[in-house]
């Protein structure tokens, strides 16, 4: 079963949409970012379909029930229509997500994979961590520097 639109409790927070079809790796990540203290109000959504119907209800300016992603994250593999790859591309070609940063979390560092990932329109890309400890730092890391450190374009800084 999905946890679909699960967000915190804590408002006003900048907001990290992760997309991942393991129910298990998408608790483990919400776990990660509470161990890591990371200030965030991290979304999930189990494929492609929920990512987009996540997206389709912050344009409609839902307000707290939806926010507007400051982050996205998506398992490069991630099933479904669209797909991993395939809604990465989609989300860097619609207007209302184009600079919304996206992280592409993939299973290992062949360079094909990689490559596949950035020519969808990848911020960057990860090799999924496998550990909790890793994945503590690795939410640390990547919030981090998307959402305190990088300079966004008007209209997608951290909120």
């Amino acid at each position: 079963m999905s946890d679909r639109f699960q967000r915190s409790r804590v408002p006003m927070l900048p907001t990290v949409l992760f997309a991942d079809a393991n129910e298990d790796y998408r608790s483990m990540a919400r776990d990660a970012l509470l161990e890591g203290r990371t200030a965030t109000d991290l979304r999930t959504v189990a494929d492609g379909t929920e990512l987009l119907a996540y997206l389709k209800r912050a344009n409609a300016t839902e307000g707290a029930l939806a926010p507007t992603p400051s982050l996205i994250v998506i398992d490069a593999n991630l099933p479904g229509t669209p797909a991993g790859h395939e809604l990465i591309r989609a989300l860097k070609q619609n207007p209302s997500t184009k600079r919304v940063p996206v992280v592409a979390l993939g299973a290992d560092d062949d360079p094909e994979a990689v490559e596949a990932a950035y020519e969808a329109g990848a911020n960057t890309y990860i090799v999924k961590p496998v550990t909790f400890l890793a994945l503590v730092r690795l939410m640390k890391v990547f919030t981090a520097y998307w959402l305190e450190t990088a300079e966004l374009p008007p209209g997608q800084e951290a909120a």
